[in-house]
């Protein structure tokens, strides 16, 4: 079987990795367990900034070192849909102390460090979990112009990076006198990001805690917003791969009826009368092509039919 595939042939993964990063005190870890059954790794010790309220169904693992993780991959993850990693900033350090413990990294270290963390991305993947990694915001000179980037040491950021299905730029905006939480996931002049499931490139995050701190809506936004979304998009893929599968199966059945040059030319005559999808119909011409070579069959360029290798 041949390794390359067409996209209708490909297999769709069901799960996201996101980071969303910006200032202290935004309500990233809020917005990060408003996805689907979310397990908390609280490696900063924020959970007890978090309101009570948007703790109700949250389980924590309070992180004292990388062990923790190596353990917790082997506990049973089924009954929960994703992992939110508060921060990464700070589980990066955890990798860092596990690898080199009290010394310094070194450049010879960082290979081991990122593996360490694309081990455990690998891990949640394969479990189908989303990841969702929260991170502080910091600063990056380009030219004259000041980009905010996640708070995250330069050699492990690239690596991470391209980990990720979303990178959402968290903040405040004044927008004609009003106050508004948003979060940008396409990349500017001001910030990083990354986008590379067609959602807005701005979307407002909604304000679910009253004055008095009680809660006044469901805290969904990530499970509603994004992840939803998300999965729509790949459900009408799956059903695209599945109608592709389809006719492939047709054609493949019809294929098995040429035995000669008229059975051959009486395929040509009815490819169009499948229900193609995608390049289904190049994929028959080619499949057609390898049997009629199978069967000694000879092609005639100009009048685009066969005729059997004894005529």
């Amino acid at each position: 079987m041949s390794l390359i595939k067409k996209s209708t042939e490909l297999s769709i993964p069901t799960n996201v990795k996101i980071m969303l990063y910006g200032q202290a005190g935004f309500g990233k870890t809020t917005v990060a367990l408003s996805a689907p059954m979310p397990l908390l790794l609280d490696f900063d010790n924020g959970v007890k900034r978090v309101n009570d309220s948007n703790l109700q169904g949250v389980d924590i693992v309070q992180v004292t070192s990388w062990n923790d993780m190596k353990e917790l991959m082997k506990e049973n993850l089924s009954a929960y849909q994703s992992i939110v990693v508060d921060t990464i900033g700070k589980m990066m350090d955890f990798i860092i102390s596990y690898k080199c413990g009290t010394r310094q990294p070194q450049i010879r270290d960082w290979g081991g460090i990122n593996q360490e963390f694309s081990w455990f991305v690998r891990c949640l993947s394969d479990l189908n979990k989303n990841v969702i990694f929260v991170a502080h915001r910091d600063t990056r000179k380009e030219g004259d112009d000041t980009v905010f980037v996640p708070a995250l040491r330069e050699k492990s950021y690239n690596s991470i990076v391209t980990e990720l299905d979303l990178l959402g730029y968290m903040e405040m905006r004044n927008e004609n006198g009003r106050v508004k939480r948003t979060i940008t996931f396409d990349p500017t002049n001001r910030n990083d990001g990354k986008n590379t499931c067609n959602l807005p490139s701005v979307m407002e995050v909604p304000t679910i805690i009253d004055a008095q701190g009680k809660p006044t809506a469901k805290n969904d936004f990530i499970a509603t917003r994004i992840i939803a979304p998300y999965l729509g998009m790949l459900q009408a893929k799956k059903a695209e791969q599945e109608a592709y599968n389809k006719v492939l199966s047709d054609i493949t059945g019809c294929l098995e009826l040429v035995g000669d040059a008229a059975s051959a030319n009486d395929f040509i005559a009815h490819i169009d009368d499948f229900n193609h999808v995608g390049s289904s119909k190049m994929k028959a011409s080619m499949m057609l092509a390898a049997k009629a070579k199978e069967l000694g069959l000879v092609f005639d360029k100009n009048t685009k039919m066969y005729s059997d290798a004894a005529a």
